[in-house]
């Protein structure tokens, strides 16, 4: 079996459709079904099947596809590496990211390294979870991802900093108008904007278990698939949300709220290989810029957030 026809089955997974995979692939239908069929007889049975709505995959073609996707990410990584080890001008850099970083980080970090790099073209892949993200960068979809620490990574793992977990409201809240860390007993009345998609600590959702610790249960008044969108619910006083301070930027009228104890989270820059090149530049700007330590102290409370802002 060859990398190309590994591509050739990626790309019609993906497109659901043989006339779509070789439009992208610049092949003819013939040749690209003539792959597949080849490919098929190596590995000694069907790996798609034909459904009423597309092209789907076979019990056999769902086992098979991940090694083929991580061969054909592979494949792209090491040209790119090769490229930038010899010099080469231009090029690609795959970054993967969480949502909520990808919104609250990365346009600064991106501008940077345009500024410095206009050559590199940047391609960002966005997920919902740690978990998604994890799981995406096992099968090769990206050079670098940013995000919270995982677990066992086999690969370089590059730590950032602190991301600041705070609470944000509006000023006409009455907790804007209290001064120093407002405490998380001090809570069990208030109404919540969640976020579908929060992280889990020991098998519970992440305000489940910080409230618990404050002696309480969360009342949600909202649930939102989104972090950005969670945080602008707030902000028109649906009730307060817990979120990374750099998700208040550019929110007008946001009010940053520090919490006692504080909420913090590691984040991190991992690869699947070592860092060279891109990679190892994109990583050292984001420790220089993504989560500056120590972070700036928190407007007094009252005093919203502007458009300016940063966090």
């Amino acid at each position: 079996m060859s990398l190309r026809q590994m591509e050739y089955l990626v790309a019609v997974v993906e497109e659901e459709s043989f006339t779509r995979a070789a439009e992208t692939l610049n092949v003819t239908q013939s040749a690209l079904s003539h792959q597949i069929k080849a490919l098929e007889r190596e590995v000694g049975g069907p790996l798609l099947e034909r459904r009423p709505r597309g092209i789907g995959l076979t019990p056999m073609g769902r086992a098979y596809l991940p090694h083929a996707e991580l061969a054909v990410r592979s494949a792209e990584q090491a040209r790119r590496a090769a490229k930038a080890a010899a010099g080469a001008a231009g090029g690609e850099l795959h970054i993967a990211s969480l949502h909520a970083l990808a919104v609250g980080v990365m346009p600064p970090l991106f501008a940077r390294w345009r500024a410095a790099h206009p050559a590199v073209r940047l391609h960002l892949h966005e997920y919902a979870t740690t978990e998604e993200l994890r799981d995406h960068m096992e099968r090769g979809v990206a050079d670098l991802a940013i995000g919270p620490r995982p677990d066992d990574w086999p690969g370089p793992v590059v730590p950032l900093g602190t991301e600041r977990i705070a609470l944000i409201t509006h000023a006409g809240d009455p907790l804007a108008a209290r001064p120093g860390p407002v405490s998380v007993a001090s809570l069990a009345d208030r109404a919540w904007v969640r976020c579908a998609l929060e992280p889990v600590i020991q098998g519970r959702r992440w305000l489940d278990w910080v409230c618990a610790q404050g002696g309480f249960a969360p009342r949600t008044a909202v649930w939102t698939e989104h972090s950005s969108t969670a945080v602008r619910m707030a902000v028109a006083g649906l009730g307060l949300v817990a979120a990374p301070v750099h998700m208040a930027r550019d929110v007008p009228g946001a009010v940053v709220l520090p919490t006692d104890p504080p909420w913090r989270r590691e984040q991190t820059a991992f690869s699947r290989v070592e860092l060279t090149g891109t990679t190892a530049a994109f990583a050292g700007l984001c420790q220089e810029l993504a989560f500056p330590e120590p972070e700036p102290e928190p407007e007094p409370a009252g005093q919203p957030r502007t458009s300016s802002a940063t966090g």
